[in-house]
């Protein structure tokens, strides 16, 4: 039977909204966010990343990552550092990449358990699938 793409696109809506809601029960005890470790991931990917980048990656306004920035800041996962001009760069701190990485333990744990009834060989079906359905990525 042949899925019609809105079904389809429900689908993985569907699972993010799964990972969404299981992340963010598994990270409450570091107290973070799902938002707050998807930055503190993205910086240890990308360090100096800028406002703009980062807004982008974690799917916020360059305005809601800012306050949010802000705040991570004042918890010391982050700090702010000048960059070339009026830029700003950001950096994880000692505190934020330990944060970072029990997160990650924890997020390894959540989706691992989320694509279990996957075989090896399917998971990486779906992840080519998906790699083909997004195509190149804009941000990097």
């Amino acid at each position: 039977m042949a899925r019609h793409p809105a079904e389809v696109a429900l689908a993985v809506k569907r699972l993010q909204h799964r990972h969404h809601r299981a992340l963010s029960r598994a990270l409450a005890p570091l107290d973070l966010s799902l938002v707050q470790w998807d930055t503190l991931r993205h910086l240890h990917r990308q360090p100096d990343a800028s406002l703009h980048d980062l807004a982008i990656l974690t799917f916020q306004t360059d305005q809601s990552f800012g306050s949010l920035a802000t705040r991570m800041a004042d918890r010391g996962l982050i700090e702010r550092v000048p960059g070339p001009g009026r830029a700003v760069r950001h950096r994880l701190t000692e505190k934020g990449e330990r944060l970072r990485e029990q997160g990650q333990r924890i997020a390894d744990g959540v989706v691992a358990e989320s694509f279990r009834a996957l075989s090896a060989e399917q998971l990486d079906q779906l992840g080519r699938l998906l790699d083909t359905a997004l195509g190149p990525d804009p941000v990097s």
